[in-house]
Protein backbone atom coordinates (compact mmCIF):
# COMPACT_ATOMS: atom_id res chain seq x y z
CA UNK A 1 0.00 0.00 0.00
CA UNK A 2 1.26 3.98 -1.09
CA UNK A 3 -0.20 7.19 -0.02
CA UNK A 4 0.57 10.05 -2.02
CA UNK A 5 -0.15 13.59 -1.13
CA UNK A 6 -0.57 16.15 -3.69
CA UNK A 7 0.96 19.78 -2.00
CA UNK A 8 0.06 21.80 -5.54
CA UNK A 9 2.64 20.03 -7.26
CA UNK A 10 1.16 17.07 -8.34
CA UNK A 11 0.92 13.45 -6.39
CA UNK A 12 4.04 12.50 -4.55
CA UNK A 13 4.54 9.10 -2.69
CA UNK A 14 5.23 9.79 1.29
CA UNK A 15 4.72 6.12 3.04
CA UNK A 16 4.47 2.31 1.97
CA UNK A 17 3.14 -0.29 3.90
CA UNK A 18 4.41 -3.65 3.28
CA UNK A 19 2.98 -6.90 5.25
CA UNK A 20 2.74 -6.80 8.51
CA UNK A 21 2.71 -3.21 8.78
CA UNK A 22 -0.44 -1.06 10.62
CA UNK A 23 -1.62 1.95 9.72
CA UNK A 24 -4.79 4.09 9.83
CA UNK A 25 -6.70 6.21 13.03
CA UNK A 26 -4.73 4.87 15.86
CA UNK A 27 -5.07 5.37 19.44
CA UNK A 28 -4.27 9.04 20.65
CA UNK A 29 -3.99 10.48 17.04
CA UNK A 30 -5.19 13.53 16.37
CA UNK A 31 -5.81 12.50 12.46
CA UNK A 32 -9.20 13.48 11.37
CA UNK A 33 -9.05 12.82 7.60
CA UNK A 34 -6.05 10.90 5.50
CA UNK A 35 -3.97 13.58 4.66
CA UNK A 36 -3.24 11.85 0.89
CA UNK A 37 -4.79 8.83 -1.66
CA UNK A 38 -3.76 5.41 -0.54
CA UNK A 39 -4.09 2.72 -3.40
CA UNK A 40 -2.94 -0.76 -3.15
CA UNK A 41 0.32 -1.24 -5.07
CA UNK A 42 -0.04 -4.90 -6.11
CA UNK A 43 -2.70 -7.57 -4.86
CA UNK A 44 -3.21 -7.26 -1.32
CA UNK A 45 -5.14 -8.49 1.74
CA UNK A 46 -5.78 -5.80 4.70
CA UNK A 47 -7.66 -6.78 8.35
CA UNK A 48 -9.92 -3.98 9.26
CA UNK A 49 -11.27 -2.78 12.48
CA UNK A 50 -13.60 0.04 13.85
CA UNK A 51 -11.64 2.86 16.39
CA UNK A 52 -14.55 2.01 18.95
CA UNK A 53 -12.27 -1.16 19.47
CA UNK A 54 -9.68 0.75 20.76
CA UNK A 55 -10.59 1.21 24.62
CA UNK A 56 -10.99 -2.27 25.11
CA UNK A 57 -7.89 -3.95 23.08
CA UNK A 58 -5.29 -1.65 25.03
CA UNK A 59 -7.38 -2.65 28.16
CA UNK A 60 -6.75 -6.18 27.22
CA UNK A 61 -2.83 -5.70 25.71
CA UNK A 62 -1.26 -2.45 27.11
CA UNK A 63 1.40 -3.45 24.69
CA UNK A 64 -0.25 -2.81 22.04
CA UNK A 65 -0.73 0.86 22.85
CA UNK A 66 3.57 1.09 23.47
CA UNK A 67 3.52 -0.36 19.74
CA UNK A 68 0.83 1.86 18.10
CA UNK A 69 2.62 4.76 19.42
CA UNK A 70 5.94 4.04 17.91
CA UNK A 71 3.42 3.51 14.36
CA UNK A 72 2.47 7.05 14.66
CA UNK A 73 5.68 8.86 15.81
CA UNK A 74 7.56 7.21 13.39
CA UNK A 75 4.30 8.34 10.71
CA UNK A 76 4.68 11.20 11.60
CA UNK A 77 8.55 11.71 11.29
CA UNK A 78 8.44 10.71 7.74
CA UNK A 79 5.30 13.25 7.00
CA UNK A 80 7.70 15.97 8.59
CA UNK A 81 10.49 14.97 6.78
CA UNK A 82 8.58 15.17 3.56
CA UNK A 83 6.62 18.11 4.58
CA UNK A 84 10.03 20.00 5.30
CA UNK A 85 11.67 18.24 2.25
CA UNK A 86 8.45 19.71 -0.29
CA UNK A 87 9.08 23.35 1.53
CA UNK A 88 12.89 23.04 0.67
CA UNK A 89 12.22 22.68 -3.33
CA UNK A 90 9.39 24.95 -3.26
CA UNK A 91 12.09 27.73 -1.83
CA UNK A 92 14.22 26.68 -3.85
CA UNK A 93 12.35 27.03 -7.03
CA UNK A 94 11.58 30.09 -6.15
CA UNK A 95 15.27 31.39 -5.21
CA UNK A 96 16.46 29.65 -8.84
CA UNK A 97 13.49 32.21 -10.65
CA UNK A 98 14.88 34.99 -8.86
CA UNK A 99 18.19 34.42 -9.12
CA UNK A 100 18.14 33.68 -13.28
CA UNK A 101 16.01 36.63 -13.37
CA UNK A 102 18.59 38.73 -11.13
CA UNK A 103 21.72 37.21 -13.58
CA UNK A 104 20.12 37.50 -16.29
CA UNK A 105 20.41 41.34 -16.55
CA UNK A 106 23.73 42.13 -16.21
CA UNK A 107 25.03 38.87 -18.16
CA UNK A 108 22.74 39.83 -20.90
CA UNK A 109 24.47 43.63 -20.56
CA UNK A 110 28.19 41.82 -20.18
CA UNK A 111 27.58 40.27 -23.85
CA UNK A 112 25.65 43.19 -25.08
CA UNK A 113 28.88 45.39 -24.01
CA UNK A 114 31.64 43.33 -24.73
CA UNK A 115 30.12 42.55 -28.63
CA UNK A 116 29.32 46.09 -29.00
CA UNK A 117 33.35 47.14 -27.22
CA UNK A 118 34.62 45.04 -30.41
CA UNK A 119 33.59 47.54 -32.82
CA UNK A 120 34.75 50.47 -30.95
CA UNK A 121 38.29 49.00 -30.64
CA UNK A 122 37.94 48.92 -34.57
CA UNK A 123 36.94 52.46 -34.95
CA UNK A 124 39.46 53.34 -32.18
CA UNK A 125 42.66 51.73 -33.42
CA UNK A 126 41.28 53.47 -37.20
CA UNK A 127 40.87 57.00 -36.40
CA UNK A 128 44.27 57.02 -34.36
CA UNK A 129 46.03 55.70 -37.62
CA UNK A 130 44.26 58.28 -39.51
CA UNK A 131 45.89 60.95 -37.00
CA UNK A 132 48.98 59.76 -37.06
CA UNK A 133 48.74 60.13 -40.77
CA UNK A 134 47.71 63.62 -40.58
CA UNK A 135 51.32 64.26 -38.82
CA UNK A 136 49.93 66.67 -35.83
CA UNK A 137 52.26 67.88 -33.38
CA UNK A 138 52.84 66.77 -29.72
CA UNK A 139 50.87 69.96 -28.92
CA UNK A 140 48.07 69.42 -30.85
CA UNK A 141 47.58 65.74 -30.05
CA UNK A 142 48.20 66.78 -25.99
CA UNK A 143 44.55 69.22 -27.34
CA UNK A 144 42.94 65.67 -28.35
CA UNK A 145 44.40 63.72 -25.58
CA UNK A 146 42.39 66.34 -23.47
CA UNK A 147 39.15 65.77 -24.40
CA UNK A 148 39.70 61.94 -23.92
CA UNK A 149 39.91 62.40 -20.19
CA UNK A 150 37.05 64.48 -19.96
CA UNK A 151 35.58 61.21 -21.08
CA UNK A 152 37.65 59.25 -18.64
CA UNK A 153 36.49 61.86 -15.62
CA UNK A 154 32.78 60.94 -16.24
CA UNK A 155 32.98 56.91 -17.12
CA UNK A 156 29.41 56.14 -18.20
CA UNK A 157 27.05 57.03 -20.46
CA UNK A 158 25.67 60.83 -19.27
CA UNK A 159 21.81 60.65 -18.33
CA UNK A 160 19.72 62.79 -20.41
CA UNK A 161 15.98 63.67 -20.40
CA UNK A 162 14.18 63.25 -23.78
CA UNK A 163 14.18 66.76 -24.05
CA UNK A 164 18.10 67.06 -22.52
CA UNK A 165 19.19 65.07 -25.34
CA UNK A 166 16.94 66.50 -28.56
CA UNK A 167 18.68 69.48 -27.17
CA UNK A 168 22.07 68.26 -27.55
CA UNK A 169 22.05 66.64 -30.85
CA UNK A 170 20.75 69.51 -32.24
CA UNK A 171 23.79 71.84 -30.66
CA UNK A 172 26.15 69.21 -31.67
CA UNK A 173 24.78 68.64 -35.34
CA UNK A 174 24.68 72.82 -35.48
CA UNK A 175 28.52 73.01 -34.63
CA UNK A 176 29.23 69.97 -37.03
CA UNK A 177 27.29 72.11 -39.54
CA UNK A 178 28.77 75.34 -39.53
CA UNK A 179 32.36 73.71 -40.04
CA UNK A 180 31.03 71.09 -43.00
CA UNK A 181 31.48 67.92 -41.29
CA UNK A 182 29.28 64.59 -42.08
CA UNK A 183 26.47 64.74 -39.51
CA UNK A 184 27.55 61.28 -38.27
CA UNK A 185 30.15 62.27 -36.37
CA UNK A 186 27.39 64.01 -34.04
CA UNK A 187 26.13 60.07 -32.64
CA UNK A 188 29.68 59.50 -31.23
CA UNK A 189 29.89 63.14 -29.60
CA UNK A 190 26.35 63.03 -28.25
CA UNK A 191 26.70 60.65 -25.46
CA UNK A 192 30.11 62.03 -24.32
CA UNK A 193 30.47 64.96 -21.59
CA UNK A 194 32.42 66.88 -23.83
CA UNK A 195 30.64 70.93 -24.03
CA UNK A 196 30.81 72.70 -27.38
CA UNK A 197 32.87 75.22 -25.53
CA UNK A 198 35.61 72.61 -26.26
CA UNK A 199 34.87 71.88 -29.24
CA UNK A 200 35.71 75.34 -30.24
CA UNK A 201 38.79 75.50 -28.35
CA UNK A 202 40.05 72.28 -29.44
CA UNK A 203 39.09 73.34 -33.56
CA UNK A 204 41.31 76.68 -33.27
CA UNK A 205 44.56 74.30 -32.71
CA UNK A 206 43.78 71.22 -34.50
CA UNK A 207 43.51 71.93 -38.53
CA UNK A 208 40.45 71.33 -40.49
CA UNK A 209 42.08 68.58 -42.34
CA UNK A 210 42.92 66.36 -38.65
CA UNK A 211 39.60 67.91 -37.16
CA UNK A 212 37.56 65.33 -38.58
CA UNK A 213 39.54 62.33 -37.27
CA UNK A 214 40.30 63.66 -33.69
CA UNK A 215 36.75 63.82 -33.25
CA UNK A 216 35.79 60.36 -34.29
CA UNK A 217 38.47 59.62 -31.84
CA UNK A 218 36.98 61.24 -29.23
CA UNK A 219 33.93 59.84 -29.65
CA UNK A 220 35.20 56.10 -30.43
CA UNK A 221 37.47 56.82 -27.07
CA UNK A 222 34.64 57.94 -25.08
CA UNK A 223 32.44 55.37 -26.30
CA UNK A 224 34.85 52.26 -25.60
CA UNK A 225 35.86 54.01 -21.53
CA UNK A 226 31.92 54.07 -21.45
CA UNK A 227 31.76 50.20 -22.58
CA UNK A 228 34.19 49.01 -20.29
CA UNK A 229 32.28 50.47 -17.22
CA UNK A 230 29.69 48.89 -18.23
CA UNK A 231 31.37 45.92 -18.26
CA UNK A 232 32.93 46.58 -14.73
CA UNK A 233 29.63 47.06 -13.30
CA UNK A 234 28.14 44.17 -14.59
CA UNK A 235 31.24 41.54 -13.56
CA UNK A 236 30.81 43.06 -10.06
CA UNK A 237 26.69 42.85 -10.12
CA UNK A 238 26.84 38.82 -10.83
CA UNK A 239 30.32 38.41 -8.01
CA UNK A 240 27.57 40.70 -5.48
CA UNK A 241 25.34 37.61 -6.49
CA UNK A 242 27.15 35.22 -6.17
CA UNK A 243 28.70 35.68 -3.00
CA UNK A 244 25.26 36.32 -1.44
CA UNK A 245 24.37 32.98 -2.65
CA UNK A 246 26.92 31.34 -0.96
CA UNK A 247 26.20 33.45 2.14
CA UNK A 248 22.78 33.00 2.06
CA UNK A 249 23.08 29.06 1.73
CA UNK A 250 26.24 28.77 4.00
CA UNK A 251 27.44 25.91 1.55
CA UNK A 252 30.80 26.23 2.58
CA UNK A 253 30.13 25.99 6.38
CA UNK A 254 30.42 22.81 9.21
CA UNK A 255 27.05 21.41 10.04
CA UNK A 256 28.38 23.03 13.66
CA UNK A 257 26.71 25.99 15.47
CA UNK A 258 28.91 29.04 15.31
CA UNK A 259 28.88 32.74 15.72
CA UNK A 260 26.03 34.05 13.13
CA UNK A 261 26.24 37.73 11.77
CA UNK A 262 22.68 38.56 11.83
CA UNK A 263 22.89 41.85 9.61
CA UNK A 264 25.00 39.77 6.98
CA UNK A 265 22.50 37.17 6.49
CA UNK A 266 19.91 39.80 6.32
CA UNK A 267 21.58 41.15 3.13
CA UNK A 268 21.96 38.06 1.88
CA UNK A 269 18.61 37.67 1.78
CA UNK A 270 17.21 40.74 0.10
CA UNK A 271 20.20 40.51 -2.67
CA UNK A 272 18.28 37.15 -3.54
CA UNK A 273 14.65 38.42 -2.90
CA UNK A 274 15.52 41.54 -4.68
CA UNK A 275 14.18 40.72 -8.32
CA UNK A 276 11.16 39.76 -6.61
CA UNK A 277 10.69 42.74 -4.73
CA UNK A 278 11.33 45.08 -8.07
CA UNK A 279 9.36 42.93 -10.10
CA UNK A 280 6.27 43.76 -7.81
CA UNK A 281 7.46 47.51 -7.73
CA UNK A 282 7.70 46.61 -3.61
CA UNK A 283 10.30 48.98 -1.88
CA UNK A 284 12.42 47.23 0.53
CA UNK A 285 13.83 49.59 3.30
CA UNK A 286 16.56 47.91 5.71
CA UNK A 287 17.75 49.31 9.40
CA UNK A 288 20.55 47.45 10.92
CA UNK A 289 22.80 49.16 13.41
CA UNK A 290 26.58 48.76 13.26
CA UNK A 291 27.70 46.03 15.66
CA UNK A 292 24.41 44.20 16.42
CA UNK A 293 25.16 41.24 18.20
CA UNK A 294 25.82 38.06 16.90
CA UNK A 295 23.92 35.07 17.78
CA UNK A 296 24.77 31.70 17.88
CA UNK A 297 23.65 29.04 15.38
CA UNK A 298 22.95 28.03 11.99
CA UNK A 299 22.90 30.54 9.52
CA UNK A 300 21.66 28.56 6.78
CA UNK A 301 19.03 27.89 8.83
CA UNK A 302 18.51 31.22 10.40
CA UNK A 303 18.63 32.47 6.85
CA UNK A 304 15.93 30.09 5.67
CA UNK A 305 13.83 31.86 8.44
CA UNK A 306 14.63 35.68 6.99
CA UNK A 307 13.45 34.09 3.39
CA UNK A 308 10.16 33.03 4.46
CA UNK A 309 9.56 36.16 6.24
CA UNK A 310 10.47 38.45 3.46
CA UNK A 311 8.84 36.17 0.75
CA UNK A 312 5.57 36.46 2.50
CA UNK A 313 5.96 40.09 3.39
CA UNK A 314 6.82 40.76 -0.23
CA UNK A 315 3.41 38.74 -1.51
CA UNK A 316 1.49 39.99 0.86
CA UNK A 317 2.65 44.04 0.35
CA UNK A 318 0.09 45.81 -2.63
CA UNK A 319 1.53 46.71 -5.97
CA UNK A 320 3.98 49.56 -5.47
CA UNK A 321 3.95 48.76 -1.76
CA UNK A 322 6.64 48.92 1.07
CA UNK A 323 8.41 46.07 2.75
CA UNK A 324 10.37 47.75 6.20
CA UNK A 325 12.88 45.31 7.99
CA UNK A 326 15.02 46.14 11.11
CA UNK A 327 17.17 44.93 13.41
CA UNK A 328 18.44 45.33 16.84
CA UNK A 329 19.79 44.35 20.43
CA UNK A 330 17.48 44.29 23.03
CA UNK A 331 19.51 43.68 26.13
CA UNK A 332 20.82 39.84 25.57
CA UNK A 333 18.48 39.63 23.14
CA UNK A 334 18.33 40.23 19.30
CA UNK A 335 15.54 41.77 17.70
CA UNK A 336 14.46 41.58 14.10
CA UNK A 337 11.23 42.70 12.54
CA UNK A 338 9.71 42.32 9.32
CA UNK A 339 6.78 44.45 8.30
CA UNK A 340 4.50 44.77 5.51
CA UNK A 341 1.56 47.27 4.55
CA UNK A 342 -0.66 44.61 2.86
CA UNK A 343 -4.63 44.02 4.25
CA UNK A 344 -3.06 41.73 6.91
CA UNK A 345 -4.68 38.82 8.88
CA UNK A 346 -7.62 38.12 9.44
CA UNK A 347 -8.55 37.86 12.89
CA UNK A 348 -10.44 34.92 12.61
CA UNK A 349 -6.75 33.19 11.09
CA UNK A 350 -3.98 34.75 13.39
CA UNK A 351 -4.72 31.37 15.91
CA UNK A 352 -3.72 29.34 12.78
CA UNK A 353 -1.25 31.15 11.14
CA UNK A 354 1.72 29.23 12.03
CA UNK A 355 -0.18 26.12 11.78
CA UNK A 356 1.55 23.31 9.16
CA UNK A 357 -0.22 23.01 5.78
CA UNK A 358 -2.21 26.40 6.57
CA UNK A 359 -2.18 29.00 3.84
CA UNK A 360 -3.80 31.78 2.59
CA UNK A 361 -2.02 31.49 -1.20
CA UNK A 362 -3.77 30.07 -3.69
CA UNK A 363 -3.17 26.51 -4.29
CA UNK A 364 0.48 25.58 -5.97
CA UNK A 365 1.64 29.00 -4.59
CA UNK A 366 2.79 28.02 -0.91
CA UNK A 367 3.08 24.40 0.91
CA UNK A 368 1.18 26.35 3.72
CA UNK A 369 4.72 25.11 6.03
CA UNK A 370 6.84 28.36 5.34
CA UNK A 371 5.77 29.74 8.39
CA UNK A 372 5.47 26.73 10.93
CA UNK A 373 9.29 25.72 9.54
CA UNK A 374 10.57 28.94 10.26
CA UNK A 375 8.67 29.03 13.81
CA UNK A 376 10.23 25.53 14.89
CA UNK A 377 14.14 26.92 13.30
CA UNK A 378 13.48 30.09 15.94
CA UNK A 379 12.05 27.70 18.72
CA UNK A 380 15.36 25.49 17.99
CA UNK A 381 17.95 28.43 18.31
CA UNK A 382 16.01 29.01 21.55
CA UNK A 383 13.77 32.19 20.40
CA UNK A 384 10.85 32.75 20.10
CA UNK A 385 8.77 34.32 16.83
CA UNK A 386 5.61 36.27 17.12
CA UNK A 387 2.69 38.00 15.13
CA UNK A 388 1.11 41.35 15.13
CA UNK A 389 -1.44 42.44 12.13
CA UNK A 390 -4.18 44.81 11.88
CA UNK A 391 -5.26 46.52 7.88
CA UNK A 392 -1.97 47.99 6.17
CA UNK A 393 0.80 47.10 9.30
CA UNK A 394 1.63 43.33 9.69
CA UNK A 395 4.81 42.41 11.61
CA UNK A 396 6.61 39.64 12.40
CA UNK A 397 8.85 39.57 15.16
CA UNK A 398 11.93 37.44 15.68
CA UNK A 399 13.86 36.59 19.40
CA UNK A 400 16.90 35.07 19.38
CA UNK A 401 19.33 35.48 22.41
CA UNK A 402 22.57 36.63 21.57
CA UNK A 403 25.72 35.20 21.55
CA UNK A 404 27.16 34.94 25.11
CA UNK A 405 30.87 36.60 25.10
CA UNK A 406 33.13 34.24 26.62
CA UNK A 407 35.65 34.49 29.84
CA UNK A 408 38.28 35.56 27.57
CA UNK A 409 36.24 38.45 25.75
CA UNK A 410 35.31 39.13 29.52
CA UNK A 411 38.80 38.94 31.15
CA UNK A 412 40.34 41.13 27.67
CA UNK A 413 37.55 44.17 28.05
Amino acid sequence: MAIRVDRGSGPRKIMEWHAGDVSGVLPYSRLVTAPGRVTAESPSEISMMSADHFPEMIVRCPDLTAALVHVMIDRARRFTKSDVQDEKMLSLGRLAAGLAHELNNPASALARSAKELDGRLFELEATALALGAVGLSPERLVAVDRLRQECEQHGVRLAFSPLERADREDEVQAWLARRGFRSDVAAALVETPVSVKSLDALAEQVPPDALEFALHSIGAACRAQRLLKELETAAARIHTLVAAIKGFTHMDQSNVPKPVDVARGLADTLAVLGGKARKKSVSVSVSVPDGLPAVQGFGGELNQVWANLIDNAIDAAPVSGHVDVKACAQGDRVIVRVTDDGPGVPQELKDRIFEPFFTTKPMGEGTGLGLDIARQLVNQHEGHIELDSRPGHTEFMVNLPRLKASPADDESR
